[in-house]
This record gives C-alpha cells, sequence and structure tokens, in this order.
C-alpha cells in the first residue's frame, strides 16, 4: 500500500506499507531522513535508538509508515505502525502496533490525531473485507491512553466498561514474550497481566520517550487522568499495554467523531480504491498464464 490524500487545506498524508521490501535504497534513505526530521523537532535531547531509527533496512520491512507533510513538503508527523505476526492457536494473529507517534510542536493543535492513530488501521479494515483488525499500543501518556479507549473496541485496559478477555491476555503474553523491541522494551522490565503495566519499561532503546507525571499531555477527560496517575509508576517509568480492535462499531465511531466532516469522502474514496486494489490485482494474476500461482503452474507447450 501506498497512497496520499489531503488532511484539510494545509497537509498532505502518505502511507508506506512495508518500504524496506520494495523500495530502493535511495527512496528509503529520504523517507528515514524525514522520519528524522520530525524526531529533530520533537525530542530535546538524544536519539532513539530502537524501531525506524535503528539504521536496520529489515525493521522498515514490517511497518506502516503514516507521514504527514505541508504543502511545500516539510515533513512535520509521523506514525510509525508495526505489523506483529503473533504466533497464536489455531491461526497466527496480525496485530497492528500504533508505535511511535511524533508531531512537531508547531503543529500539535491541527487536530491530526485522526491521521496518526486511526487512518492506517481505518484502511486496513477495509481491506481486510471489514474483518477486525487487533491493534496494540504502548504508552504512559494520558492523552494517548483515552483517544485510544474511545477510537477503537473491546479495549483494555481502560477507565470504560470493559473486561480483560482471554484473547487480551494471550496477545499479551505473547507481545510481551517475543515482540519487545517493537515498542524499545528492555528483556528486565517487569509485566503485570492484572493491570497489564509494564514496569520499568524505559531501559530497551527507548529512554529519550521517558515522562513526568507533570509533562504527559493529559485528556480532556479526567477519568484517564486518574486513571494513568494511579497505575502507573512515572518515576520508575512504567507503561500500559493497550489491546482493542478496529471493527464495524469502531469504524463508524472513527467517521463519526473523529474525522473531519470535510475528509470523510475523501477518505471513504480512499478505502474504496485500497479494497479494490485487494479485489483487482488477485484477478489479474489469475488471468495471466504465464505466472506461476500457489501450487499452479504455467502450462508450456513441449516440443515433440
Amino acid at each position: 500500500m501506498d497512497v496520499s490524500l489531503r488532511a484539510g487545506a494545509d497537509f498532505e498524508v502518505r502511507i508506506v506499507e512495508c518500504p524496506g521490501v520494495w523500495m530502493d535504497e535511495a527512496a528509503l534513505s529520504a523517507l528515514s531522513a524525514d522520519l528524522r526530521q520530525v524526531a529533530a523537532r520533537t525530542l530535546d535531547a538524544g536519539s532513539l535508538t530502537y524501531g525506524v531509527f535503528s539504521g536496520d533496512k529489515s525493521r522498515m520491512e514490517a511497518v506502516i509508515i503514516t507521514l504527514v507533510s505541508r504543502r511545500d513538503g516539510t515533513p512535520v508527523a509521523f506514525n510509525a505502525l508495526a505489523v506483529m505476526k503473533l504466533d497464536t492457536a489455531p491461526h497466527p494473529t496480525e496485530v497492528l502496533h500504533l508505535g511511535l507517534v511524533m508531531v512537531d510542536p508547531d503543529e500539535r493543535s491541527k487536530n491530526l490525531s485522526w491521521v496518526l492513530y486511526g487512518l492506517t488501521c481505518f484502511l486496513i479494515f477495509f481491506r481486510r473485507q471489514f474483518r477486525p483488525v487487533w491493534v496494540s499500543n504502548v504508552t504512559q501518556v494520558p492523552a494517548v491512553v483515552g483517544m485510544v479507549s474511545e477510537m477503537f473496541s473491546d479495549v483494555w485496559p481502560s477507565p470504560n466498561k470493559g473486561r480483560r478477555t482471554l484473547t487480551h491476555l494471550l496477545l499479551a503474553r505473547e507481545i510481551m514474550a517475543t515482540r519487545r523491541h517493537v515498542f524499545g522494551v528492555g528483556a528486565d522490565a517487569g509485566f503485570d497481566e492484572e493491570r497489564f503495566v509494564i514496569t520499568d519499561a524505559y531501559t530497551g532503546g527507548s529512554d529519550d520517550l521517558k515522562k513526568t507525571w507533570e509533562s504527559a499531555p493529559k485528556h480532556r477527560d479526567a477519568r484517564y487522568n486518574a486513571f494513568c496517575q494511579e497505575a502507573l509508576d512515572y518515576a520508575r517509568g512504567d507503561d500500559v499495554l493497550q489491546l482493542g480492535q478496529m471493527d464495524v462499531a469502531a469504524m463508524r465511531t472513527y467517521l463519526t467523531r473523529e474525522v473531519p466532516k470535510s475528509a470523510v469522502i475523501g477518505l471513504l474514496l480512499t478505502g474504496g480504491i485500497v479494497a479494490l486494489r485487494r479485489i483487482v490485482l488477485p484477478a489479474i494474476h489469475w488471468a495471466d498464464s504465464t505466472q506461476e500461482w500457489g501450487h499452479l503452474r504455467p502450462y508450456t507447450r513441449r516440443n515433440k
């Protein structure tokens, strides 16, 4: 997936899926430079050493980059969403980790949250023929905890009504056992399965993202602020691991509450194009008798 669309009059959005797989070195370097430019405007000091900042091309093979730029091409925000394929029974489960989000301080009041947190999940949901998509989030920021709780379905943990299911627990165990590197949590960090709290989380490359309670952006709903203040030890550096789903109910909430009305039509058209590619391209491949398709092989006439 490589799609672009406008976000209001001032911004352009580009969503690039698994750039490490298909982008050439020049394009990949340019994309990485845009991400570093946003990070330089966001972090006070130091640099991140994990994920898209590690310099490892293989790390770019399982991410979806959502890059927001001004109309003049200046990058101002991004989300590096990780695609995690978890080894669960009876079938593997694909989980979209909301990943690292950075926004230029000068652009934080421009209502970009619907782009950075929900847009890619919405398009993936379209492409999967409206089958529910699991999403995960690791954060200590009350504003983000509240945003995820209100945007997706069946989110745990959350101060909203909800419950921890066996699926939540099994996915969380697999994530903590095999995917800590995705969100920069070290092997020595603990995990409280009852509360889904990662203790001493900032030891695996994400040190520069650690915040104090005072500096962590708060949510407009005091419930989420109180939830984080009670559940997390900010001096130690705790995070909460949230799991939820993008489903039909979440899609309806996203379109009616998060997306500006001026952008809904364009978003639906983009979703339709993404879904159409999923239908049309396999049909074209199937009709091409010169190409292999699974166990099928092209017929070749042998000379007698």
